[in-house]
C-alpha cells in the first residue's frame, strides 16, 4: 500500500519536534496494510540500534520495541527457562507470512492494541513492564497488562514512544500452559489463554486475551477450583468486555475462554493429567 499522503521520512535518531501527522515506523506491517490518510511524516526506528533482546544481570529480559517476531522466536528457542516454550507459542499465534514474520515488531503489535495481538498475550502473562519515553525525554513504566486499554486503544500519549518491554526473572521461572482457539484452521485468534504457575509459592495466574477487548490477568494465591476460576473470570470480564467481530461473537468467545482457562488450570495444577 502506498502512503501517498506521507511527505517525509525522518531518521528516528535525529531529534526534531513532534508534529501533527507524525507516526513511529517500526516494521511497517500495519502502517502499509491499509490507508492512513492522516499521516504526513514517518519517524523511522529501524536504525536506532537497539539490541533485540537483552538479558540483564538480575535475570530479567528486556525486549526492544523494534525486536521482530523472527528475532524473538529465535531467542526463545535458546532461552534456558521454564517459560521458554511460551515465546514460540505466542510467536506462532501470528500465523504470519514470511514477510510479516521477519518485519513485524513486538512494539508494533503492542501499540496496535488489537485484541488478537499475541505479543500482548505474552508480555501480559509474564508480568511485562513497558518503558515509555515522551518527547521531552522523560520516561514512565506501565504494566503490559494495563498498557492496552481497549480494542485499538493504549496508554500512549501524543508522540510518546514504546522503547521496550521488560519481563522479570521470576516470571521466566514459572511453568506455563498455552491454549488458543480460532474459528478457522488458520484464522485470527478468537480466544487465547495463558496460565503460569509460580514454583516458589504455588500461586496461579490466568491471562485471557483475544476473546476480550483488553488483557485480563487473574491471580490466585492458591490454584482455584474449576467453579472458582469460572466465577472469577465472569466477575472480572463484563459483558461489554467480550470482543465482537467477524472472527467470533462475544458469546462464543466467552465460552471458549472459559473452556481454555479450565484446560490451563487442569494442566498446571495437581489434578491435571500430563
Amino acid at each position: 500500500m502506498d502512503l501517498n499522503t506521507v511527505l517525509d521520512v525522518r531518521d528516528g535518531r535525529r531529534r526534531a519536534p513532534w508534529r501533527q501527522g507524525d507516526a513511529w515506523l517500526g516494521g511497517g506491517t500495519y502502517l502499509f496494510s491499509e490507508p492512513q490518510p492522516h499521516l504526513r511524516r514517518l519517524v523511522d526506528l529501524s536504525r536506532m540500534g537497539w539490541e533485540p533482546v537483552l538479558r540483564h544481570p538480575d535475570g530479567s529480559l528486556e525486549i526492544a520495541a523494534t525486536c521482530t517476531v523472527a528475532q524473538l522466536s529465535r531467542y526463545g528457542r535458546t532461552l534456558d527457562a521454564p517459560a521458554a516454550p511460551l515465546f514460540e507459542q505466542c510467536c506462532r499465534a501470528f500465523l504470519a507470512s514470511f514477510k510479516i514474520w521477519n518485519m513485524a515488531t513486538v512494539g508494533g503489535n503492542l501499540c496496535n492494541a488489537l485484541p488478537a495481538g499475541p505479543m500482548i498475550s505474552l508480555t501480559s502473562a509474564l508480568d511485562g513492564v513497558c518503558l515509555l519515553r515522551a518527547q521531552d525525554g522523560t520516561s514512565r513504566r506501565v504494566p503490559a497488562a494495563e498498557f492496552v486499554t481497549g480494542a485499538g486503544r493504549k496508554d500512549l500519549g501524543e508522540g510518546e514512544l514504546l522503547r521496550s518491554v521488560t519481563l522479570p526473572a521470576a516470571a521466566l521461572d514459572r511453568r506455563t500452559a498455552f491454549r488458543q482457539a480460532s474459528l478457522y484452521g488458520l484464522g485470527r485468534s478468537g480466544a487465547l489463554v495463558i496460565g503460569t504457575l509460580d514454583p516458589r509459592d504455588g500461586s496461579l495466574a490466568v491471562t485471557v486475551t483475544a476473546a476480550t477487548v483488553r488483557p485480563f490477568r487473574l491471580w490466585f494465591a492458591l490454584p482455584p477450583t474449576r467453579d472458582a476460576l469460572r466465577a472469577a473470570i465472569d466477575t472480572a470480564v463484563g459483558g461489554s468486555d467480550w470482543y465482537d467481530d467477524i472472527h467470533g461473537l462475544p458469546r462464543w468467545r466467552r465460552h471458549m475462554a472459559l473452556h481454555l482457562a479450565e484446560q490451563v488450570r487442569h494442566e498446571l495444577t495437581e489434578d491435571g493429567v500430563r
